[in-house]
């Protein structure tokens, strides 16, 4: 008599929450919070403007650095442009590096064992610790921006491409090894597609340290348009409500390119099936 297999049901995937739910909770929040601001500033005023702004004045000091006339007079605006301008260039750059030396560390275990070592190591100091040394060596511009942005930028990929690739089932590797990819051909056609959900995730990695690195990097370097300028000019001429709208419009930026690269993600994680949509 046969004894019956012990019947083994798959582990069900949780769909994510729905996408309105998630953005009604993020609207919550952040009326919430302005509420919060608000009542502390405008209502109960526990501290004087110079100190503490109100949200209102916040809006209106960004409203005339954008586009309406006043002591900024579209600065603001330009220095947006400016620091977009750098921190896409330097990213575009790091992730070019970055994948491509991923790649080689993860084809050549040699070069895995002792560069990868190097880069986890640098990836642990601060990026505001480079920028006096990318003065000292481009002198006080914008390419000293720059090289920290690609610095900043460039270690996550690579060290996302190159764990990536590692962690791909030895089974890809050797489905694509019997239909004759071999060396090159291997890594690009099997390998590398099989990784791009967690290269993705490095990707994401990657903006975040590069465009805190190019605000740090902004703050030492004068006489150009940038948001980290505003904040420098913010803190020079005692006016808080320009620093506090500098630190919003920062957040603002990191946050859209970020839910862009998570959008990106996910829409990659649900066609490998590693995601179920809702």
């Amino acid at each position: 008599m046969s004894v019956p297999a012990p019947r083994t049901d798959p582990v069900p995937v949780s769909p994510r929450a729905p996408r309105w739910r998630v953005l009604s909770w993020q609207l919550l929040g952040l009326l919430l919070l302005l509420g919060v601001w608000h009542l502390v500033t405008a209502v109960l005023k526990l501290y004087p403007p110079y100190v503490f702004p109100s949200p209102a004045q916040v809006w209106t000091e960004i409203s005339y650095g954008l586009w309406g006339t006043g002591p900024q007079d579209g600065k603001l605006l330009s220095a947006i442009v400016g620091s977009l301008r750098r921190v896409l260039t330097g990213y575009a750059i790091a992730v070019a590096l970055g994948v491509l030396v991923g790649l080689l560390m993860g084809a050549w275990r040699p070069l895995r064992a002792t560069l990868g070592a190097y880069l986890t190591g640098i990836q642990s100091v601060p990026s505001i610790a480079f920028v006096p040394f990318a003065i000292l060596f481009f002198g006080l511009n914008e390419r000293a921006v720059l090289f920290v942005v690609i610095l900043e930028g460039f270690i996550p990929v690579a060290l996302a491409v190159s764990g990536a690739l590692l962690n791909v089932p030895p089974a890809l590797r050797v489905a694509g090894r019997t239909l004759g990819a071999r060396g090159l051909s291997l890594t690009t056609g099997v390998l590398l597609p099989a990784a791009l959900p967690n290269v993705l995730t490095g990707l994401r990695t990657a903006w975040s340290f590069a465009w805190r690195a190019l605000v740090g990097g902004e703050l030492l370097i004068s006489g150009v348009a940038s948001i980290g300028e505003q904040l420098e000019v913010g803190r020079a001429t005692a006016n808080v409500a320009l620093v506090l709208a500098s630190i919003l419009i920062i957040g603002l930026i990191g946050g859209v390119f970020d839910a862009g690269l998570r959008a990106l993600e996910g829409r990659v994680r649900r066609d490998y099936g590693l995601e179920v949509t809702p």
